[in-house]
């Protein structure tokens, strides 16, 4: 099963994140919360001040780095996304668009996990999300974000499919690469009534893989020095066969 995230950015076939948030966490269940902010908190060292979780979805990810004492303020443009995330009390969560990130001041360091950057369907989507998150950016503040591989795309999700299966929920989830590096994904989600019927919920998603110099390219014009690139959730450097990779920038210049 591979993640996806809440609802990221201006992209038409991400169409149905408000009806996937009531079965995103039972579904997401295997993704290691934990680990993940641990590395991400290890990239980003000591927490110090106010940290962006960019396309936090229902906020567990931004809960974990509070307890680590970052003072969190959590994106994302899924309301039903949100409504989830707002149990975790000690966050400021705010429901926009992260192409049109727009915050009351700036902040330290900010992240971006489970492809969230992905769903951005061109470079000019990814260039003004990155721009954005630069303009609200201390100087100094580091950008960790992940994001899937035109490998991945190509070769790991082409035409599977996988099925998951959680308490009360069933879900199809199929993959139809498309050329470009861009993949749209189906889910077929059907959730288990009282009366032992089911009812169906169809989500259609689209994510887009870059060239690795392409993402290097944007982060740099929009006011990044690149510190680190990474195989996936570890250190060690990336290759031709990366599924996902890490990028930590540095804020070194006004946008």
């Amino acid at each position: 099963m591979y993640s996806v995230k809440g609802s990221k950015g201006t992209n038409p076939m991400n169409n149905g994140y408000d009806v996937f948030a009531e079965s995103y966490d039972a579904l997401m269940a295997e993704v290691d919360y934990q680990s993940l902010a641990d590395y991400y908190n290890s990239m980003l060292g000591s927490p110090s001040g106010i940290l962006l979780d960019l396309a936090c979805g229902t906020g567990r990810l931004s809960a974990i780095m509070a307890g680590k004492g970052w003072s969190v303020i959590g994106v994302d443009n899924s309301v039903e996304m949100l409504s989830r995330a707002r149990q975790h009390k000690e966050i400021t969560y705010i429901c926009q668009d992260i192409t049109e990130l727009d915050l009351y001041g700036t902040v330290n360091a900010a992240i971006c996990s489970l492809d969230g950057l992905n769903h951005l369907y061109d470079e000019a989507q990814l260039r003004k999300a990155l721009e954005r998150v630069s303009l609200f950016m201390e100087p100094g503040g580091l950008f960790a974000f992940d994001m899937n591989t035109v490998y991945k795309h190509e070769t790991i999700l082409d035409n599977h499919i996988f099925v998951k299966e959680a308490d009360q929920i069933y879900c199809v989830w199929r993959n139809f690469y498309q050329g470009k590096g861009v993949v749209d994904i189906t889910l077929d989600i059907f959730t288990e009534c009282e009366d032992c019927s089911y009812n169906r919920s169809f989500v259609q998603i689209r994510e887009k893989a870059y060239d690795l110099d392409i993402i290097r390219g944007l982060c740099e014009q929009s006011g990044f020095e690149i510190m680190g690139l990474y195989d996936s959730i570890t250190t060690n450097p990336v290759n031709a066969n990366s599924e996902r990779v890490i990028f930590v920038c540095k804020k070194i210049s006004p946008v």
